[in-house]
């Protein structure tokens, strides 16, 4: 999940560039009187002059105030001059660039440029509901140019990328067919085929991606790849393709932890072993990135060290704030359970499920849950146990050690009968893969069984 989002390029950043790069020339026909003094404008916008082009719309939005085309502007100038370090002018009027926008929409619903304008403002602001009506309204204007409506369909399709493929899939190939493909087009491709679990289409739109001339040894390009061929368990070209690009890129963040990810579940003792020095150069070098300290702690785990993970831990969680990240309380957790600490783990896992809802999946949250029921079954928490072991219930069907831990808190609680039953249905469902507690759970029922 960690290595996800490094991979994944932002949805907002890329929305910012689409518009970045408008265009603000404007169809020749006269709207108004004014039209002369708007191609000004116009002309000084193209050209950079952004205070020029802000005397310009400002006047003329004083002598017409309601024209659509000048408000536009108006809003493209004002949002162009807040992204600059020196971009304190503002309006006489104080106007923001959204109440421009929205100001040329209401002087003309059909002028489709304000309706994109105003939506990709809102989607790097996250109002992304909003931006979706907005970029929608745009595409389904007729008089809209097809450049400015596959632009809206591009912006659409990164919205859409994560929580509706399908959507953005569709999306992106009508602004193919309204405008020629762009290499920014196949990048988006490979990620909303990632999205839609579809690693070998994704491997096929980056690996186009990196033969253009101007993307070879693209590393968030090859990043991606990567994750694709890992994901098709390719694991001998990805660890080629890792390997050519370190050459090119070394100490490259994103791939130096993809390479002790395959180090470390290669299988290889040797390979194995390199998975933690590795990660170690890589967190001294970027100490403050949550990403790199995580796998570097997961790593200690896995390895065997979880007195050297909790510290890494720790700090990430004072490092969150106010409201941490739970997968990352249960992975500290897990670790405190490790180190037979598991009152501590106790603790922070009760503050990991106060809102279920945190929890970006559900098997995170059932994970978290299992391993509070843990916690309390070491810490002589009966009680806890079972509230952990029902809401895990809500997300994830009893596994063989949600059964046992039930088991073995009904039988603390003194609740024979209960105890018994679920001992017994452990006892199938574990079907010989834990021969400890299969051993304890039948023991258990026979002398359950002369209490009666």
């Amino acid at each position: 999940m960690l290595l996800r989002s490094a991979l994944r390029f932002a949805v907002l950043a890329a929305l910012a560039a689409s518009a970045a790069a408008q265009d603000f020339s404007h169809p020749t026909e006269e709207r108004s009187p004014l039209a002369a003094e708007v191609q000004k404008a116009n002309d000084a916008l193209s050209s950079g002059d952004l205070r020029g082009a802000l005397d310009l719309l400002t006047r003329l939005n004083v002598q017409s105030p309601k024209n659509p085309e000048v408000l536009y502007d108006l809003g493209l100038t004002l949002e162009a001059l807040a992204d600059r370090p020196d971009g304190t002018t503002a309006s006489p009027a104080q106007l923001t660039p959204e109440a421009a926008y929205r100001q040329s929409i209401d002087a003309n619903p059909l002028f489709a440029p304000p309706h994109v304008g105003l939506g990709l403002l809102l989607a790097r602001a996250g109002r992304t509901a909003e931006a979706r009506k907005e970029l929608s309204t745009a595409v389904s204007i007729p008089e809209a140019e097809p450049e400015l409506k596959a632009r809206a369909l591009r912006a659409l399709a990164r919205i859409d990328q994560r929580a509706n493929p399908s959507s953005a899939s569709s999306e992106l190939l009508d602004a193919i067919h309204l405008s020629s493909e762009q290499p920014d087009d196949i990048l988006l491709s490979a990620q909303i085929a990632e999205a839609a679990s579809d690693p070998a289409g994704a491997a096929r739109a980056y690996r186009k991606y990196l033969a253009l001339p101007q993307n070879a040894g693209d590393s968030e390009a090859t990043a991606g790849l990567v994750h694709a061929l890992i994901a098709q368990h390719n694991i001998s070209e990805a660890q080629t393709v890792l390997n050519q690009a370190l050459a090119q890129h070394p100490g490259d963040p994103t791939l130096t932890a993809q390479l002790a990810q395959l180090d470390l579940t290669s299988g290889d003792p040797a390979l194995e072993k390199q998975a933690a020095p590795l990660l170690e150069k890589l967190h001294s070098a970027n100490p403050s990135d949550p990403n790199i300290t995580r796998l570097l702690a997961r790593v200690y785990v896995e390895t065997g060290h979880p007195d050297q993970a909790e510290p890494l831990y720790a700090a990430a969680i004072a490092a969150a704030g106010d409201h941490p990240d739970p997968t990352l309380l249960d992975s500290r957790a897990e670790v405190l359970i490790r180190l037979h600490r598991p009152s501590e783990a106790a603790r922070l896992l009760q503050q990991a499920l106060a809102n279920p809802s945190a929890f970006s999946s559900r098997d995170d949250l059932a994970d978290a849950a299992l391993h509070l029921a843990f916690a309390a079954s070491e810490s002589d928490n009966p009680r806890l146990c079972l509230q952990a072991l029902a809401l895990r219930a809500t997300v994830q069907q009893p596994s063989p050690a949600a059964l046992f831990l039930q088991a073995t808190a009904y039988d603390s609680l003194h609740q024979s009968s209960q105890a018994a039953e679920l001992y017994k249905k452990f006892l199938a469902a574990a079907s010989g893969k834990f021969p400890d507690e299969e051993s304890q759970a039948r023991k258990r029922i026979s002398e359950l069984a002369h209490l009666k």
